[in-house]
């Protein structure tokens, strides 16, 4: 494969990609579920058929006597079950707004009931992003040692092109932001960077074997030996993905189209850009790996 050949076209193709999400992060804020700003969850299954619209009808009637509903969001899954966030209310309100649900819908079973303080929300999205920050620095620090200080420079930004891209299509796709959505990121480091490494190893290895040769003709090499390997991998971990976003609950819908986005970036970053990036940072000349 002549990757290298074509290298500025496929960094375009990323480029564009992180300009667009990054013009939607900024555009549109993250829909942040109750875990980050704090508030009440209610998961309901009802014993007769609901939709949304209609349950948020209800819920809007019973608005007049409770405006904290004012701010809720409704969503809908298999089952009869539907899903009420609301900012934080107490325990005689909830048991009010239920008793009054309860008079529009018939009876239901209460199968979850959540409430987070608006002070751990802050501290939950604090430690998320920490989290992010020493998962990237160790992985730094991981490839320095294992291959060269540019190689990991390559492979963070081939990371922050996979989480740019996540970050973007949830934003547009109004997704609510939860901490297995953090879960989900941190994953997709994970799968990412494996997949990078596969390739680097590779790369290491023909530099060894082929020490005359240039950096560039080697990293083609590379790519050719692994990519059907690659593509293999990627392609039943979406296949496994996509079950569980098909047959799956609403509750990790964001969690698996997080890790649906992330594994698609993460198979293209790690051929088509983290090894361009090692070459254009080498600038063509020879490398000799650790």
């Amino acid at each position: 494969m002549k990757i290298m050949e074509k290298k500025n076209i496929y960094l375009g193709i990323s480029i564009v990609l992180i300009v667009i999400s990054l013009l939607s992060l900024g555009i549109k804020n993250f829909n942040y579920g109750i875990d980050f700003t704090g508030g009440n969850i209610l998961q309901l299954k009802f014993e007769k058929n609901i939709d949304m619209e209609s349950l948020d009808k209800v819920l809007e009637e019973i608005e007049i006597g409770y405006p904290v509903l004012s701010s809720r969001k409704v969503q809908i899954s298999e089952g009869n079950v539907g899903i009420i966030r609301t900012p934080e209310i107490n325990e005689l309100e909830k048991g009010n707004i239920l008793a009054e649900l309860e008079k529009k819908y018939l009876k239901f079973e209460i199968q979850k009931s959540d409430k987070i303080g608006s002070t751990i929300g802050k501290e939950l999205k604090w430690k998320a992003i920490n989290a992010l920050l020493i998962a990237s620095l160790l992985i730094v620090g991981y490839i320095t040692i294992r291959f060269e200080f540019k190689f990991a420079l390559a492979a963070i930004i081939a990371l922050f092109h996979d989480v740019i891209i996540t970050l973007g299509v949830i934003s547009l796709m109004g997704s609510e932001i939860n901490s297995p959505f953090i879960a989900a990121v941190l994953t997709i480091l994970g799968y990412s960077i494996n997949d990078t490494i596969v390739v680097f190893d590779r790369i290491r290895e023909n530099l060894k074997k082929n020490p005359s040769k240039s950096l560039g003709d080697i990293i083609d090499n590379s790519i050719t030996q692994v990519f059907r390997r690659s593509i293999n991998t990627s392609v039943t971990t979406l296949l496994a993905i996509s079950a569980v976003l098909i047959f799956g609950g609403a509750s990790i819908r964001t969690f698996i189209t997080a890790l649906l986005i992330g594994v698609l970036a993460g198979t293209y970053s790690s051929i088509f850009v983290a090894s361009p990036v090692v070459d254009m940072l080498e600038k063509g000349e020879k490398v000799t790996l650790k």
